[in-house]
């Protein structure tokens, strides 16, 4: 689960060449779904039109930055029917008003969360007149461009604590095992198929191979990968790349510029 507030402004990191391709602006909302569809793109350069990141092309959301494949999985929202439609309804959450359906005041959101695996909103953050609650997604029902609308029995179902959102079987209770065959999973999927997976792989070879490292490197078990200083031969990169994505991505985030 990740707060909104903890992906705004993350570096979108594409892990095929180890560059950053910009930082994530905004959220673009899917009202019927209740779920964030898309990630828009803030980059140096001056662009003429939005450009965006679909939510299934994401590798991982991590503390430090947002993965994807490649610079490629970053799109023009124009060319895009359903993307540009979404936009338009300029759909927003934070700073709405939340109503019952039969108009009552519930209070004014601050906040919402996210799966960050799938985009699904999970809940709000609302503030009340006594402080503030968190409200499960399951009690909006619709996601508007000025306020939420909610169920009249919202009041009996807030929380106290985001982290009540997240079931005994949905937080971090996995095996290592799993959150790396997840990892692959999503990695893979990014991929048109089999080929160019190997081919996104690599590339990675070509460009890490000769890099110096400027941190040590662990593997998701936390033992030693790579001492600071280590100049990255072939074999090494494969070996990062068999220990997982969030492992390959931190060793092309920490090379010396060129």
């Amino acid at each position: 689960m990740k707060a909104s507030a903890q992906i705004i402004g993350l570096p979108i990191i594409s892990i095929a060449d180890g560059t950053q391709i910009g930082t994530v602006k905004n959220f673009v909302i899917n009202p019927d779904k209740g779920s964030v569809d898309f990630l828009t793109v803030e980059h140096e350069d001056v662009q003429v039109s939005l450009k965006a990141i679909p939510f299934k092309k994401i590798v991982g959301i991590g503390e430090f930055a947002v993965t994807v494949a490649s610079g490629h999985d970053v799109i023009d929202l124009s060319e895009i029917p359903i993307a540009n439609q979404l936009v338009n309804k300029q759909i927003r959450i934070k700073q709405t008003k939340a109503i019952t359906r039969k108009g009552q005041l519930l209070g004014e959101v601050q906040e919402f969360f996210l799966n960050e695996e799938t985009g699904e909103i999970i809940g709000v953050s609302v503030r009340l007149e006594s402080g503030e609650a968190v409200l499960p997604s399951a009690q909006v029902l619709t996601y508007g461009k000025e306020m939420l609308i909610v169920a009249d029995d919202a009041q009996t179902a807030l929380l106290s604590d985001a982290a009540q959102l997240i079931g005994p079987d949905d937080g971090e209770s996995g095996t290592e095992e799993s959150d790396i065959s997840e990892q692959m999973q999503a990695m893979t999927e990014t991929a048109e198929n089999v080929e160019a997976l190997e081919s996104l792989r690599e590339k990675q070879v070509a460009f890490l191979s000769g890099k110096r490292l400027t941190k040590d490197i662990y593997d998701m078990n936390g033992e030693l990968l790579f001492q600071a200083g280590t100049v990255l031969r072939e074999e090494d990169v494969r070996k990062a790349q068999e220990a997982g994505p969030s492992v390959i991505v931190d060793v092309s985030m920490n090379i010396e510029a060129e």
